[in-house]
Order: C-alpha cells, then sequence, then structure tokens
C-alpha cells in the first residue's frame, strides 16, 4: 500500500511508513499514538511525552540523555500531543544526520532508530514506576502550560469558542489537558497508563531521509519488543461530523483586555475523508484564508474593523472558525459584515479572480510541503486517520478541477454555530458593548 511517495509496510499491528530520498540532508523518525479525546485521558496523554524525554533506561538522567544526542552528531529530540478532530496524537520523534555526509562507519541510523526505541519503550524508573521526581516536575511544567494560555489572549478564545461550541463533545477539550486532573496522577497510575498506550494504541512509525523500507523494517524488527509488535490495537472510534445548527450561541467572556476577540464557529458537515473536502479547501481560501481573502479585503481593510481576520478549517472535526481582533465598541459592526461574507459566499458573489488566486496559493502551500518531512509527514497522517488514500497529486488535481458550483454547494452546508467574544470588564455586564 502506498500514499504519496511513502511505502506503508504492516509489522505485526504496527503500521511503517517510509518515504525514500535523497534531497534531505537529515532523516527524520517520527512515531504517532493516537486514541480517543476524552477527560480521562486527556491530562496523562499530555503528560507523558514530557516524562518519557526525561530519561531512559541506559540514559536515566536528562545530562546523560543530552549526552546521547551529542554523540549522535547534535540529534534533535521531540515529543507533543496534537488534536486531529476527536483523536489525540501523541508524537515522538528523533531527527538525525544522513550519514552519507559522515565518515562514521557505525550506521548512525540504526543508533538514532534503537535510541528513538528506547525513549519509547524503555524508560528510566524507580521502584518498577517513572521516577517520582521527573513526574512531579512535569506535572508543575504542565500546569504551568495549561495557566499561560490565559495570557495569550488569541489562543485563549479560540479554546474557548472551541469549548462553548462543542460542549459536551470530545474536542472540546484543551489537547494539553485539565488542572483538575494533575493533583490525581502519580508515578505508578501514570505508568499503567503509559503500559496500556503503548499496547492498545495505533501506532504509526514514519522515517524519511535517504533510507530504503527494507533495512527500517530490518531494523525495527530487532529493535521494537515482540509484545509490542504483536500486541492488539483498538480502532479509534470518532463521531460523524453531521451536526445541524438550532440556534447560534452568543457566549461572552470579560478579562482585562484592551482589544477585543472575536471568534465565529461553523458547521461545515464535511470532513477530510469526503469527496467536498477540495472544495472545502476552496471555500475557506476565498472566505479568510489568505490576504486575498473577504474577511482580510473587506473586514479588515475596507471597513478598517479588525486588526487582524481570518479563517481556518479543521478538517477531521469539520468545523470552521474565523478570528478577528477588533476595538471592543465595534462587536455589533464586525458581526454584522463577517455574517455579511457568510451570506455573500452562499449567493454565489465569487469572482473567478478569487477562485484562480485560491487556486493557486493553496497549490503553491501544499507544493512547498514537499520540501520538509514533518509536512510530508502530517500530510500523509491525514490520509491514515481519515481512512481515504489521497496522495497530494490527487488532491492538487482535486483542487483545480474545483468549480465554483462545487464551492457553492459547500457554502450551503456551512452553518454558523457560536459567537464568542473576549471583552474587557467594562460596561454593562449583560451588554456585548
Amino acid at each position: 500500500m502506498t500514499y504519496s511517495q511513502f511505502e506503508t509496510i504492516s509489522m505485526g499491528n504496527i503500521r511503517i511508513h517510509v518515504y525514500a530520498s535523497k534531497k534531505f540532508k537529515t532523516t527524520t523518525l517520527s512515531v504517532m499514538l493516537q486514541q480517543q479525546l476524552s477527560p480521562d485521558t486527556v491530562t496523562k496523554t499530555a503528560l507523558l511525552p514530557n516524562v518519557l524525554q526525561r530519561g531512559t533506561a541506559s540514559y536515566p538522567s536528562t545530562l546523560e540523555l543530552k549526552r546521547k544526542l551529542a554523540d549522535l552528531y547534535g540529534a534533535i529530540l521531540f515529543g507533543d500531543v496534537y488534536k486531529r478532530g476527536e483523536r489525540h496524537i501523541m508524537q515522538f520523534g528523533l531527527e538525525i544526520a544522513n550519514e552519507q555526509y559522515l565518515q562514521e562507519k557505525d550506521s548512525l541510523l540504526y543508533a538514532g532508530l534503537s535510541f528513538l526505541c528506547e525513549v519509547l519503550t524503555k524508560p528510566a524508573t524507580e521502584n518498577g514506576v517513572f521516577v517520582d521526581a521527573y513526574v512531579q516536575q512535569e506535572k508543575a511544567i504542565l500546569k504551568q502550560k495549561i495557566e499561560s494560555l490565559q495570557d495569550d489572549k488569541i489562543r485563549y478564545a479560540a479554546q474557548r469558542s472551541i469549548e462553548e461550541m462543542c460542549k459536551n463533545e470530545p474536542y472540546a477539550l484543551f489537547n494539553h489537558g485539565r488542572l483538575e486532573d494533575l493533583p490525581g496522577i502519580n508515578p505508578q497510575n501514570l505508568y499503567t497508563y503509559y503500559q496500556e498506550v503503548l499496547k492498545t494504541c495505533p501506532m504509526d512509525v514514519y522515517i524519511v531521509g535517504n533510507v530504503s523500507a527494507d533495512e527500517i523494517v530490518q531494523m525495527l524488527s530487532q529493535l521494537l519488543p515482540t509484545e509490542l509488535v504483536s500486541a492488539e490495537r483498538e480502532s479509534v472510534h470518532v463521531s460523524d461530523v453531521v451536526h445541524q445548527v438550532r440556534e447560534v450561541k452568543v457566549v461572552v467572556d470579560r478579562l482585562d483586555v484592551k482589544q477585543g476577540k472575536l471568534n465565529m464557529g461553523c458547521r461545515t458537515q464535511i470532513s477530510v475523508k469526503d469527496p467536498e473536502y477540495p472544495a472545502l479547501l476552496m471555500y475557506n481560501g476565498i472566505l479568510g484564508g489568505f490576504p486575498h481573502s473577504k474577511l482580510f479585503i473587506n473586514v479588515r481593510e475596507k471597513a478598517s474593523l479588525a486588526y487582524y481576520a481570518s479563517s481556518s478549517v479543521e478538517s477531521h472535526k469539520g468545523l470552521l472558525t474565523i478570528q478577528s481582533g477588533i476595538e471592543i465598541e465595534n462587536y455589533e459592526k464586525a458581526v454584522d459584515i463577517i455574517k455579511q461574507q457568510l451570506e455573500a459566499m452562499r449567493a454565489g458573489q465569487i469572482s473567478e479572480n478569487e477562485i484562480r488566486q485560491t487556486k493557486a496559493t493553496i497549490s503553491n502551500q501544499f507544493r512547498e510541503q514537499q520540501d520538509r518531512p514533518y509536512d510530508l509527514i502530517n500530510f500523509h497522517f491525514h490520509s491514515i486517520l481519515s481512512g481515504v488514500e489521497r496522495t497530494l497529486p490527487d488532491l492538487l488535481q482535486q483542487i483545480e478541477q474545483v468549480q465554483k458550483e462545487d464551492i457553492l454547494k459547500v457554502a450551503e452546508k456551512v452553518q454558523l454555530d457560536t459567537i464568542y467574544f473576549l471583552r474587557d470588564q467594562g460596561g454593562n455586564p449583560d451588554a456585548k458593548n
């Protein structure tokens, strides 16, 4: 099976994806573990990548770990969590030098893969569980990260609007977890959860660089524990993206801010696996994805109502979100003019120039991804998560074939769901301005 230029091989219940190319000066190794977003696990999941990067069985301290990375010619180790629709993804990765640029006789690729596998499967422990000091320190860091969200008003408004829009849905959860969960997490229950994740969550291993699939499979067959390879992995269930809006929700939050943040969320009823997805990308691009889009031109430039105004798509959840920064007293005007842009899309007020510019800009964005290993992995992983094989050439061709009537069909499906406004503490507490 192949997606784009990746060769996919199954090793037991683990999928290995290899992109063989000589154009990169580094080799990128990445492991993805996915599960359903859930309040029961979201905070433990967010904590795990940080704890696992603190030390391994062979390199139990942070200092020893850093020395090992230096020995691997300055390799870069990373780990994080993010959302794709209602899936919570843990990513672990390592970037190492391309062996062809080294005089070393020993295989740097094998050494790198071995090290990454150890980070993933042989963490530093004490008394058979995670090191208590590491867990406590990473809990404190995660607590600070969650609390600091409010310091970044753009990100805070985006998260709050999603929480309100998707209330009682898994997607409402913040990908870095919840403060109230942290006191109950300890080395024992986190380690037990870690073992469950390794043995039950779908796992995808990515390698991008001057490598061959055969050598990667041979190396991983030696490095990955047999019980991990043969473990039964549960598919992740996610809900359908069709969600009819009965009434538009209006939510106002008040903080000590000088500039208002106006976020509007729409249900598109379309996800990345649907045939209408290329037309949805075009719809978003014309509405607010780029500097030539309607939101930027009409809300920011012509009406001077916003410091910024744009839109974006969450393609696995089927959401389109509009973000803008406005003067607090301009709330009503800004809402009205943004609604006018949605109506203009629905009414077919789309020029051939807008279509042509948007096709060119989207195509350029995707083509640029071919030069970045992480973007290659991300694009391919979209296909894995959606279950629909769509290579980059396929998508580029589909975008080029999108007609105005296809965009109008998308516009008919888009429904405004939530208007969220973050404003100052002044004024009438029941008023929006």
